[in-house]
Protein backbone atom coordinates (compact mmCIF):
# COMPACT_ATOMS: atom_id res chain seq x y z
CA UNK A 1 0.00 0.00 0.00
CA UNK A 2 1.71 3.19 -1.11
CA UNK A 3 1.28 6.32 0.94
CA UNK A 4 1.29 9.69 -0.72
CA UNK A 5 1.49 13.00 1.08
CA UNK A 6 -0.30 16.25 0.60
CA UNK A 7 1.39 19.26 2.10
CA UNK A 8 -1.01 21.80 3.52
CA UNK A 9 0.50 25.23 4.20
CA UNK A 10 -1.76 27.58 6.15
CA UNK A 11 -0.90 31.25 6.38
CA UNK A 12 1.57 31.95 9.19
CA UNK A 13 2.16 28.31 10.13
CA UNK A 14 4.74 25.67 9.33
CA UNK A 15 3.84 22.91 6.84
CA UNK A 16 2.22 19.80 8.23
CA UNK A 17 2.57 16.50 6.41
CA UNK A 18 -0.72 14.67 6.17
CA UNK A 19 -0.65 11.11 4.88
CA UNK A 20 -3.19 10.33 2.20
CA UNK A 21 -5.20 7.15 1.64
CA UNK A 22 -5.89 5.30 -1.53
CA UNK A 23 -9.58 5.18 -2.26
CA UNK A 24 -11.02 1.88 -1.13
CA UNK A 25 -13.58 1.63 -3.86
CA UNK A 26 -13.44 3.83 -6.91
CA UNK A 27 -17.14 3.41 -7.56
CA UNK A 28 -17.96 4.77 -4.12
CA UNK A 29 -16.40 8.16 -4.90
CA UNK A 30 -18.18 10.30 -7.39
CA UNK A 31 -15.21 12.48 -8.22
CA UNK A 32 -13.66 13.32 -11.47
CA UNK A 33 -10.75 11.16 -12.50
CA UNK A 34 -8.20 13.93 -12.19
CA UNK A 35 -4.73 13.39 -10.75
CA UNK A 36 -5.77 14.89 -7.42
CA UNK A 37 -8.74 12.65 -6.76
CA UNK A 38 -6.70 10.32 -4.54
CA UNK A 39 -5.71 13.11 -2.14
CA UNK A 40 -7.91 14.22 0.66
CA UNK A 41 -8.00 17.66 2.16
CA UNK A 42 -6.75 18.19 5.70
CA UNK A 43 -8.89 20.14 8.15
CA UNK A 44 -8.16 23.86 8.44
CA UNK A 45 -5.92 25.15 11.21
CA UNK A 46 -7.62 26.37 14.35
CA UNK A 47 -7.32 30.10 15.05
CA UNK A 48 -4.63 31.23 17.51
CA UNK A 49 -7.28 32.72 19.81
CA UNK A 50 -8.53 29.24 20.74
CA UNK A 51 -7.18 28.04 24.09
CA UNK A 52 -4.71 25.16 23.94
CA UNK A 53 -5.13 24.02 27.51
CA UNK A 54 -7.10 21.02 28.67
CA UNK A 55 -9.15 18.60 26.67
CA UNK A 56 -11.19 21.35 25.07
CA UNK A 57 -8.84 21.48 22.11
CA UNK A 58 -9.48 17.90 21.16
CA UNK A 59 -13.15 17.81 21.97
CA UNK A 60 -13.87 21.03 20.08
CA UNK A 61 -11.81 19.90 17.11
CA UNK A 62 -13.53 16.56 16.93
CA UNK A 63 -17.00 18.04 17.37
CA UNK A 64 -16.31 20.79 14.82
CA UNK A 65 -15.74 18.30 12.02
CA UNK A 66 -18.25 15.65 13.08
CA UNK A 67 -20.74 14.96 10.37
CA UNK A 68 -18.93 17.11 7.82
CA UNK A 69 -17.08 16.03 4.73
CA UNK A 70 -14.10 15.31 6.99
CA UNK A 71 -15.90 12.60 8.88
CA UNK A 72 -13.62 9.56 8.92
CA UNK A 73 -16.53 7.15 8.75
CA UNK A 74 -17.36 8.36 5.26
CA UNK A 75 -13.95 7.17 4.05
CA UNK A 76 -13.16 10.44 2.30
CA UNK A 77 -10.88 11.93 4.96
CA UNK A 78 -7.44 10.89 6.05
CA UNK A 79 -6.47 10.45 9.65
CA UNK A 80 -4.11 13.14 10.91
CA UNK A 81 -1.20 11.86 12.94
CA UNK A 82 -1.83 13.52 16.28
CA UNK A 83 1.77 13.14 17.43
CA UNK A 84 3.11 14.89 14.32
CA UNK A 85 0.48 17.58 14.63
CA UNK A 86 1.30 18.22 18.30
CA UNK A 87 5.05 18.19 17.56
CA UNK A 88 4.55 20.80 14.86
CA UNK A 89 2.35 22.94 17.10
CA UNK A 90 4.87 22.64 19.95
CA UNK A 91 7.77 23.58 17.69
CA UNK A 92 5.80 26.66 16.64
CA UNK A 93 4.94 27.60 20.21
CA UNK A 94 8.34 26.82 21.73
CA UNK A 95 10.89 29.64 21.63
CA UNK A 96 14.43 28.35 22.33
CA UNK A 97 15.99 31.85 22.52
CA UNK A 98 15.45 32.38 26.30
CA UNK A 99 16.82 28.90 27.00
CA UNK A 100 19.83 29.62 24.81
CA UNK A 101 20.40 32.92 26.62
CA UNK A 102 20.19 31.18 29.98
CA UNK A 103 22.64 28.52 28.83
CA UNK A 104 25.04 31.26 27.69
CA UNK A 105 24.69 33.00 31.07
CA UNK A 106 25.28 29.71 32.85
CA UNK A 107 28.38 29.02 30.76
CA UNK A 108 29.70 32.53 31.44
CA UNK A 109 29.07 32.16 35.17
CA UNK A 110 30.73 28.75 35.15
CA UNK A 111 33.77 30.23 33.42
CA UNK A 112 33.90 33.12 35.89
CA UNK A 113 33.63 30.69 38.80
CA UNK A 114 36.42 28.56 37.39
CA UNK A 115 38.60 31.65 36.93
CA UNK A 116 37.90 32.79 40.49
CA UNK A 117 38.59 29.28 41.77
CA UNK A 118 41.95 29.22 39.99
CA UNK A 119 42.73 32.70 41.30
CA UNK A 120 41.84 31.57 44.82
CA UNK A 121 44.07 28.51 44.50
CA UNK A 122 46.94 30.71 43.28
CA UNK A 123 46.42 33.10 46.21
CA UNK A 124 46.36 30.18 48.65
CA UNK A 125 49.64 28.88 47.23
CA UNK A 126 51.13 32.38 47.49
CA UNK A 127 49.90 32.69 51.11
CA UNK A 128 51.45 29.30 51.96
CA UNK A 129 54.78 30.41 50.45
CA UNK A 130 54.67 33.68 52.40
CA UNK A 131 53.81 31.84 55.61
CA UNK A 132 56.75 29.45 55.12
CA UNK A 133 59.06 32.42 54.45
CA UNK A 134 57.73 34.26 57.52
CA UNK A 135 58.27 31.17 59.70
CA UNK A 136 61.83 30.86 58.40
CA UNK A 137 62.45 34.58 59.10
CA UNK A 138 60.91 34.24 62.56
CA UNK A 139 63.06 31.23 63.47
CA UNK A 140 66.14 33.05 62.16
CA UNK A 141 65.19 36.13 64.24
CA UNK A 142 64.68 34.00 67.33
CA UNK A 143 68.12 32.44 66.84
CA UNK A 144 69.66 35.91 66.50
CA UNK A 145 67.85 37.09 69.67
CA UNK A 146 69.18 34.09 71.61
CA UNK A 147 72.70 34.82 70.34
CA UNK A 148 72.42 38.49 71.40
CA UNK A 149 71.07 37.50 74.83
CA UNK A 150 73.92 35.05 75.31
CA UNK A 151 76.44 37.71 74.27
CA UNK A 152 74.87 40.26 76.66
CA UNK A 153 75.01 37.80 79.55
CA UNK A 154 78.66 37.03 78.80
CA UNK A 155 79.46 40.78 78.60
CA UNK A 156 77.65 41.46 81.87
CA UNK A 157 79.59 38.70 83.64
CA UNK A 158 82.85 40.10 82.29
CA UNK A 159 81.98 43.67 83.43
CA UNK A 160 81.03 42.42 86.90
CA UNK A 161 84.28 40.46 87.12
CA UNK A 162 86.29 43.55 86.07
CA UNK A 163 84.42 45.74 88.56
CA UNK A 164 85.15 43.24 91.36
CA UNK A 165 88.86 43.15 90.54
CA UNK A 166 89.05 46.95 90.28
CA UNK A 167 87.26 47.33 93.66
CA UNK A 168 89.75 44.96 95.27
CA UNK A 169 92.87 46.36 93.69
CA UNK A 170 91.99 50.08 93.77
CA UNK A 171 89.30 50.49 96.49
CA UNK A 172 89.76 54.28 97.00
CA UNK A 173 89.61 55.19 93.31
CA UNK A 174 86.75 52.73 92.72
CA UNK A 175 84.60 54.31 95.47
CA UNK A 176 85.26 57.85 94.12
CA UNK A 177 84.40 56.80 90.59
CA UNK A 178 81.30 55.03 91.85
CA UNK A 179 80.08 58.16 93.60
CA UNK A 180 80.80 60.30 90.57
CA UNK A 181 79.25 57.80 88.06
CA UNK A 182 76.67 55.67 89.85
CA UNK A 183 75.85 52.26 88.32
CA UNK A 184 72.47 51.54 86.74
CA UNK A 185 71.64 49.22 89.63
CA UNK A 186 71.73 52.13 92.03
CA UNK A 187 68.91 54.13 90.40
Amino acid sequence: MSTSYYQYQPTGALPVNVPGKQPQQQARHNRTSSGYSQYSVSPPERPESVSTSGAGLYSSASSQYAGSEYDSSSGGATSVDLLDYMNDRLSQAYNPVPLDRNMVKQAQMSGELNAKNRELLALQAQARARLAKTRANFSEGMKAARDVQRDLEWTQKKVQALNGRAAQKYPEQYRAARERYPAADDY
